[in-house]
């Protein structure tokens, strides 16, 4: 009985590790993240916040920022401020 109790809670830990695999390390959850970002971004600009501190507290040139704002696709490559 204890091998079957092992195999259950092994397979059930394995279905974890999937589902966490495939919802956080996969191309479109990176994707939806960001745009979850950009989108929280763009609020706060629209709620007052000036370029230069959202590029500051992101860590991110302003010129990035801006196009983000301006709703064009960032750069491939996140450039660190």
């Amino acid at each position: 009985m204890p091998g079957r109790l092992d195999d259950v809670i092994g397979r059930l830990l394995l279905q974890a590790a999937v589902l966490l695999h495939r919802t956080v390390a996969g191309r479109a959850a990176t994707e939806r993240l960001q745009q979850r970002r950009n989108a929280a971004l763009r609020a706060a600009y629209r709620h007052g916040i000036p370029v230069e501190e959202l590029a500051a507290r992101m860590r991110l040139s302003p010129g990035w920022v801006r196009q983000v704002l301006a709703g064009k696709r960032p750069p491939a490559v996140e450039e660190a401020a």
